[in-house]
């Protein structure tokens, strides 16, 4: 699943909301303490979606939701 290892400045998937994103963001997901959690993790989860990004992840997303509106 190393396809699910996603830049944290990657451009937004269609999946990706302030509270979870499609795949992993983490720089390092080997650290996360989430790592593994069925249904938390993207990992772990059917469907691809981490439901706990880090905490940085809402201030990431307003801000590459204003890069994917001004192009």
């Amino acid at each position: 699943m190393s396809g699910l290892k996603i830049s944290f400045n990657a451009p937004l998937n269609e999946l990706d909301t302030e509270q979870q994103t499609y795949g992993c963001r983490v720089n390092n997901p080997d650290i996360c303490a989430n790592n593994g959690l069925v249904n938390v993790c993207a990992f772990a989860s059917r469907d691809g979606i981490c439901s706990k990004p880090s905490r940085a992840w809402k201030k990431q997303f307003a801000k590459l939701r204003e890069v994917q509106n001004n192009e």
